[in-house]
């Protein structure tokens, strides 16, 4: 039992674990996800309706979008940003690797008439032949990317884009990071049957990294048949940080908003969004 309790509250280094599909590729917990994407009341797995709404009038009208826009939305769920893109006339693609989403934003675009193009792969792959006029990346998914992956996706943001192309992301501030604290928790049936629709016990250890700006939310779920850990990263940002990783993928930095519904930046907001030229 103690080397299972150590094992459990050990902090590994930045980034060392990935494991995305646990949340977003198991049928339980993207099912779940699926739920907290269409509860249009709270800020979870998606921010709320009136704030989607408002920010994809906000899309449409600053980036001037129509029926020659080719737009890709990389992590675009169940279809909240991408339908929306698509009434404006645009041409849309959404990629995301969670089967659940993919499968309900379908069958929602075929009931509404929408032509829209879903992949269903994880986004670190994607790799299609033609090239957009926009690209997007919402709700700080940017954020749970470790530096090599972020590299890599600014590098496939670049050969995807057209001449002149342009990115929309949000990201976490050093706000947001400054206002999370470490904690240990443990709880029988965590997050309300989250992780799983068996018996389970869930430990949660979040762990802040100072010199690299990083927060892990980690997750051991012990099942009777046995456990398994989500490892959850976030990356917080400083402006000059983000910026420089835009600038050394080739993107020149056009604005930036405290969201992505364009309210003006603050610096004093627990995120922060950009919008970035591709050279």
């Amino acid at each position: 039992m103690y080397t299972q309790l150590k094992e459990i509250n050990h902090k590994p280094k930045p980034f060392e674990f990935y494991t995305a599909d646990s949340l977003w590729a198991d049928p339980h917990t993207s099912e779940q996800m699926l739920s907290y994407h269409l509860n249009e009341d709270v800020d979870l797995a998606s921010r709320n309706k009136v704030f989607i709404e408002k920010s994809i009038d906000w899309i449409v009208s600053h980036f001037s979008i129509g029926e020659q826009t080719k737009v890709c939305d990389f992590g675009c769920g169940p279809g909240l940003y991408t339908s929306g893109l698509a009434r404006s006339g645009a041409k849309v693609t959404g990629v995301d690797f969670s089967k659940n989403s993919i499968e309900y934003a379908k069958t929602y675009a075929k009931n509404e008439g929408l032509n829209i193009d879903y992949v269903l792969q994880n986004y670190l792959e994607y790799e299609p032949e033609e090239q957009y006029d926009i690209i997007t990346m919402i709700m700080c998914d940017f954020c749970a990317l470790s530096p090599v992956q972020r590299k890599e996706m600014l590098k496939k943001f670049h050969r995807l884009l057209k001449s002149g192309g342009r990115i929309l992301l949000d990201v976490y501030s050093l706000k947001g990071f400054e206002e999370r604290t470490e904690i240990s928790l443990y709880e029988h049936m965590q997050l309300h049957g989250f992780w799983s629709k068996n018996d389970y016990y869930g430990f949660l250890n979040t762990f802040k990294y100072k010199d690299e700006k990083v927060v892990l939310d980690k997750y051991t779920i012990v099942e009777e048949e046995g456990s398994k850990v989500v490892y959850n990263w976030l990356q917080y940002f400083s402006e000059d940080t983000l910026i420089n990783e835009l600038k050394n993928a080739g993107f020149n930095i056009q604005a930036i908003y405290d969201d992505v519904a364009g309210s003006n930046y603050s610096k004093n907001n627990t995120e922060f969004a950009v919008i970035a030229t591709k050279q």
